[in-house]
């Protein structure tokens, strides 16, 4: 007899009705019931990346779903991650290596080919565990892009698992996103539905009880809970850029200002959280348009998923003028990974990486000069901030190699013994290809003291992260039906 796993997959109404916060919340809720479980997530679409134990790359959310069960990710938890690089294409990353970079219209055509790929990550992921919670994308009911999908109910259809809707009520409309959902579902999809969650609810859940009642009447669905809004959630890292909207606290007289543009292509901004953790920093997210703010004691410049392109964009922003006027003044720069390349003297791209061929001017802010190419650096690492001797610790993932005289003053010591990053003559302008390094609480520290002499606030971040999930798990334990969602998961052949 093969060993069984059981299987659950969980499906939107729409994007951004939190189905990535509940997986993770219900990955640590039935760990802790003596489960081995796996998340997964067949299709992905999101800049904001993590490294694997395999030195692979899968969307974030995966990578927190993994925590959550108290694992290391693995390149079979997303087997398909998409990095848009314009409005029109994008990096598409299989099991965790970058393949191609291609239109929408010609990625639609390759998903019927990926399927396999994707149903062998799944029973692979399936073959280590008792649970595997599976996540969709989007909407369940894009009918439109049916035709060959690998992310939701193709998905659902081809490895024979029970969906789970999830739907919004914070957003309104819920009983119609629930009941259009069923609706537009073909009979053999429909077949499939176990159920519902509504997410998001705020007030009192029994004035919401004829809703339940017209849900279950129209569809003959059962509510798996009725979830109240999850405020907490901030406190615990982001996926999708959408999440950056209006996040900042607002600064107060004592707050370290930590001022971040942002860019089009912003990529990896959960290298942001630590910072915005910390009570007396503000990070401020400056939409385009905007002025860098003069009182900011760091211009902090993120990750981008097409540096070139987002080189362009700041200067159009006029934000080229505001960090130089800002390093005038002895105001602190940093940058990270494609913020990093920004800073130098040039970039170039000779074989076409992001676009055009060609080479641009950098902002000429540190001492290096940046040549793209296929190569991509994918590795977790760990080293020594060399100004305050504290540990750090994260990851490389990029395309390209910076080198220069300011290279020769670089930020962190590697334990390999290789030197990483650059820091200017007058140390004030710094960069860097590690992200994660301000996740290293006593790193994190050092940083913010050398700001703010005096500073006595010591967040410890992943304890809080920890401490979040947890807090999740007790509250989706309160307000779902976990035992029938246990029950409702479906038994799985794993390969022999």
């Amino acid at each position: 007899m093969p060993n069984l796993a059981r299987a659950l997959m969980f499906q939107g109404t729409g994007s951004d009705v939190g189905k990535s916060l509940l997986v993770a919340g219900l990955c640590r809720a039935f760990t802790r019931r003596g489960l081995k479980v796996r998340p997964f997530k067949p299709q992905n679409m999101s800049n904001n990346a993590a490294v694997t134990c395999e030195d692979g790359e899968i969307g974030r959310a995966q990578a927190l779903q993994a925590k959550a069960c108290g694992i290391p990710p693995s390149i079979h938890m997303n087997p398909i991650l998409l990095k848009p690089e314009s409005e029109t294409g994008a990096q598409v990353i299989v099991q965790g290596e970058r393949e191609a970079t291609l239109k929408a219209v010609d990625y639609h055509a390759l998903k019927p080919k990926l399927m396999q790929r994707v149903l062998e990550s799944f029973h692979l992921t399936a073959a280590a565990a008792d649970l595997v919670l599976i996540e969709g994308a989007g909407s369940a009911a894009e009918v439109n892009l049916r035709d060959g999908d690998i992310a939701n109910m193709g998905f659902a259809l081809a490895a024979n698992i029970p969906v789970v809707l999830i739907a919004d009520i914070d957003r309104g409309g819920v009983i119609a996103s629930v009941v259009g959902t069923d609706m537009l579902l073909e009979a053999a999809e429909r077949k499939l539905l176990a159920g519902y969650v509504i997410n998001k609810f705020r007030g009192d859940a029994t004035l919401f009880k004829s809703g339940l009642d017209i849900i279950s009447k129209k569809t003959g669905l059962r509510s798996f809970g009725l979830v109240p809004f999850f405020a907490d959630a901030r406190l615990l890292p982001k996926e999708d850029a959408m999440a950056l909207d209006g996040q900042e606290k607002q600064d107060g007289p004592a707050d370290i200002l930590i001022a971040v543009p942002r860019l089009s292509r912003i990529a990896n901004f959960d290298d942001l959280d630590p910072l915005a953790a910390e009570p007396d920093v503000t990070v401020v997210i400056v939409e385009p348009g905007d002025v860098l703010p003069a009182s900011a004691d760091v211009i902090l410049i993120p990750g981008s998923k097409a540096t070139i392109a987002d080189l362009k964009f700041l200067r159009d922003q006029g934000w080229d003028i505001d960090i130089a006027g800002h390093v005038r003044r002895g105001g602190m720069v940093v940058g990270l990974c494609g913020g990093y390349q920004m800073l130098g003297k040039k970039l170039s791209d000779p074989n076409g990486i992001e676009g055009a061929m060609g080479q641009v001017e950098g902002l000429g802010l540190l001492d290096v000069e940046t040549v793209l190419s296929d190569d991509k650096a994918l590795e977790t690492i760990s080293g020594v901030d060399i100004a305050s001797g504290e540990k750090v610790h994260g990851y490389e993932m990029h395309l390209g190699l910076s080198e220069g005289p300011d290279r020769a003053r670089p930020w962190i010591t590697l334990n390999d013994g290789r030197m990483e990053g650059a820091c200017s003559r007058a140390g004030n302008v710094m960069g860097s290809y590690l992200h994660g390094i301000f996740a290293a609480d006593h790193f994190r520290h050092a940083f913010l003291a050398n700001l703010r002499c005096g500073r006595a606030h010591d967040t410890a971040y992943e304890m809080r992260v920890e401490e979040t999930l947890n807090a999740l798990a007790d509250h989706l334990e309160k307000h779902m039906d976990l035992n029938h969602l246990y029950d409702a998961a479906r038994l799985v052949s794993k390969p022999e």
